[in-house]
């Protein structure tokens, strides 16, 4: 079991949560704030907002006005490694339930029986691998985007021109997304906060289904799988053509050789 440190607060009955996916990674240690709780850092920003960390380059804002937020986002630049160009965003509305129980509206706000650190750490660890699926899905679409041409070509010509430096760098980027979703943010694991609230399950549950995030691990992983079954076909027509190019090569040197070796001959005849 997983031992997690919470302290109470308060943020009111009404805040936005701004999940941002920054970059690579994020160095969580040495936070020189009131610690919510330590596993994922959670620590206190200004007079009610909340500032949820994740090791895997997301930050997830709650209850900061504009102001604070790029305050605080300043402040965290130094500690964010592989910077990403453009942040992948996402923003949920969390109220307090006036029938108290935990529910989540189908495109509405996320009602929650109590404002405890333990519900707001499920709701962050939803928007952060909602937003780092947003980010593999762009990322997917992009490898996609190269795909096509290639495609395109064999089915015009029957061949492509393409050389095997674009075919790496499809594989690369395919394992890179792959890497992240599978290696660094797991996204089928449920958040550490269950282990020691076991009866938020249901909520977990309820914003996994609204977030869709099985479903769109199972696509990410299927669109993944196409992008290597493509780059080994391209990869192997590659190596085909180098192949017989080599070998044309290799008899080209042969009938030099002789003919080489018949001049040779003819020549000391006639001398």
């Amino acid at each position: 079991m997983k031992n997690l440190t919470f302290v109470s607060f308060d943020v009111g009955n009404r805040v936005a949560a701004h999940a941002l996916h920054v970059g690579d990674r994020i160095n969580t240690a040495g936070f020189e704030a009131e610690v919510l709780s330590a596993v994922p850092l959670a620590i206190k920003v200004g007079v009610n907002g909340v500032a949820v960390l994740f090791r895997y380059g997301v930050a997830v804002l709650v209850g900061l006005s504009a102001t604070e937020e790029a305050k605080f986002m300043e402040s965290l630049a130094s500690r964010i490694g592989g910077k990403l160009a453009v942040y992948e965003e996402e923003t949920a509305i969390i109220e307090l339930a006036n029938d108290r129980l935990d529910q989540v509206p189908a495109g509405g706000p996320i009602h929650v029986k109590e404002m405890s650190a333990e519900r707001l750490l499920v709701v962050a660890d939803v928007l952060a691998k909602s937003v780092v699926l947003a980010h593999g899905e762009r990322e997917v679409a992009k490898v996609f985007e190269v795909i096509e041409p290639f495609a395109r070509e064999l089915a015009d010509h029957g061949r492509t021109r393409r050389d095997r430096k674009g075919v790496l760098k499809l594989i690369g980027n395919a394992l890179l997304v792959q890497h992240r979703l599978s290696g660094r943010v797991a996204i089928t694991e449920k958040p550490d906060a269950l282990w020691d609230r076991p009866d938020l399950e249901r909520l977990y549950a309820r914003l996994e289904d609204e977030y869709e995030l099985k479903e769109r691990v199972d696509a990410l992983n299927q669109k993944l799988a196409v992008i290597a079954e493509t780059a080994n076909t391209l990869a192997d027509i590659i190596d085909t053509r180098r192949s017989l190019r080599l070998e044309l090569i290799v008899v080209l040197l042969i009938a030099f050789e002789i003919v080489m070796t018949f001049y040779q001959i003819f020549a000391g005849r006639g001398h």
